[in-house]
């Protein structure tokens, strides 16, 4: 069962194609059950399953499903009663043999990836965009730490880069960036072309689930509010730049439209989603690799080089140097003449009423889809018995409150019950369709 925003946009670090930001109306269960022997059997097959049916390479696949089932038989892992535990032990065994900077098992307790750890406390941000500022000599900042799904992003991106219309040079700091979806991707970048010519940015081969066959997902540039396609653009990179973050510089640079500067990325450049391996347990499964229309590669094992490689610490004054300037400091709050951007603070204009509706819905069990997104209605439909059920233990609801906005932009509400009280997260898209909503005892 998919888990909240925040496991979300874990995924979406990772590097999940995930469709948009749809989620179940459901509490979680909570994981008691032993991990003994019969679960790590169980895990492994579901590991080595998934393998071979949607591993983007399907030798690679089977040869790595076939290590861990050895492995399992073999009694190596028959001292890992811990989940966390096991779960690094299969990732470990899985990169033996795949290479795959994506492929990773977690549970639930699991550390965030490597690349993650480095980046240090996730900022605050708006579905992605953390902020946007004006500098000296008339150049533009703006950081996006993800790339969320189109719907919540274009909201917040578009707010950003009105802000810095007119704005002689455009920085965009990628260096907290894990990744996301790649058609919010695609959507930043078409800011820097001409939206009258759409740019073949990125391709997505992504096999067919249980066959050796495969389909072509392809993303072109799209006409964009407001367009810097004369401005300069410079792109920050760090060691932990990931996935979506990179195929964002790598499209930039390859089509000759930005000069990279900083360290050389994480190199993981193959999509696709998380697959359950049992209570507490699931594995990031790349089911697709990136393949660019210019070099016919990707990314992936290597990372994206810098035009111009500095620390990361000194790209954003070392891309100024490069406007002309000669600051004498790195960091954005020390350089930043106005910030016209930051994360809204209070609710979205209809999120109240909104928030209101569902808390009335979930306890009716009489939901109006018409007004959530395909995905987020079909999330809903799903999951509507288990949270039938939960609701009949709550009792009738009292009071929907709101608390804060989250720090990756939903809104958040307190629910109080006749028998206690619940956490509602929810996302609205700009024509009020509900995009994420998720509902769980507090």
């Amino acid at each position: 069962m998919l888990k909240s925003l925040a496991a979300v946009l874990a995924a979406v670090q990772l590097g999940v194609a995930l469709p948009a930001a749809a989620q179940p109306l459901s509490p979680p269960a909570a994981v008691s059950t032993p991990f003994d022997v019969a679960a790590r059997g169980a895990a492994v097959q579901a590991a080595a399953k998934a393998l071979r049916d949607r591993y983007v390479y399907p030798e690679v696949g089977a040869r790595a499903a076939a290590k861990i089932e050895a492995n399992l038989a073999a009694g190596a892992y028959d001292g890992l009663t811990d989940r966390v535990a096991f779960a690094d032990r299969l990732t470990a065994d899985l990169a033996e043999i795949a290479h795959d900077k994506h492929m990773r098992v977690t549970a639930d307790g699991s550390p965030p990836p490597p690349g993650v750890a480095m980046m240090g406390p996730r900022p605050r941000s708006e579905f992605g965009v953390v902020r946007a500022d004006r500098l000296a000599g008339g150049a533009g900042y703006l950081e996006v730490v993800g790339f969320p799904p189109l719907e919540a992003f274009r909201q917040s991106v578009d707010r950003a880069m009105a802000a810095l219309a007119g704005s002689s040079a455009i920085i965009v700091d990628l260096r907290r960036n894990g990744g996301g979806n790649p058609a919010s991707v695609a959507y930043l970048a078409s800011y820097f072309f001409d939206g009258a010519k759409p740019v073949h940015l990125n391709d997505l081969i992504w096999r067919n689930a249980g066959s050796n066959t495969f389909r072509t997902e392809t993303f072109y540039t799209a006409p964009t509010p407001a367009s810097f396609a004369k401005a300069p653009v410079y792109l920050l990179t760090s060691a932990s730049t990931f996935s979506g973050g990179e195929e964002f510089l790598y499209d930039l640079q390859t089509q000759k439209r930005a000069v990279l500067v900083g360290e050389v990325t994480g190199g993981g450049a193959n999509p696709g989603g998380v697959q359950p391996l049992g209570p507490g347990l699931r594995v990031f499964m790349p089911a697709g690799r990136a393949e660019n229309p210019i070099t016919r590669t990707s990314w992936e094992g290597r990372g994206v080089t810098p035009d111009v490689a500095v620390p990361r610490a000194d790209a954003l004054r070392v891309a100024l140097q490069k406007l002309g300037q000669s600051p004498a400091a790195g960091d954005i709050e020390t350089l930043s003449k106005a910030r016209v951007f930051a994360p809204h603070t209070s609710p979205s204009p209809a999120a109240d009423a909104a928030a209101r509706r569902l808390v009335d819905e979930a306890a009716t069990q009489k939901f109006r889809y018409d007004l959530m997104s395909s995905q987020a209605a079909e999330a809903v439909r799903n999951h509507a018995p288990t949270l039938a059920s939960q609701f009949s233990g709550w009792g009738a609801v009292q009071s929907v409150t709101f608390r804060e906005v989250g720090p990756e932009g939903a809104d958040v509400y307190d629910v109080k019950l006749a028998n206690g009280a619940a956490r509602l997260i929810l996302i609205l898209a700009a024509d009020g369709k509900v995009l994420l909503v998720d509902l769980r005892p507090a």
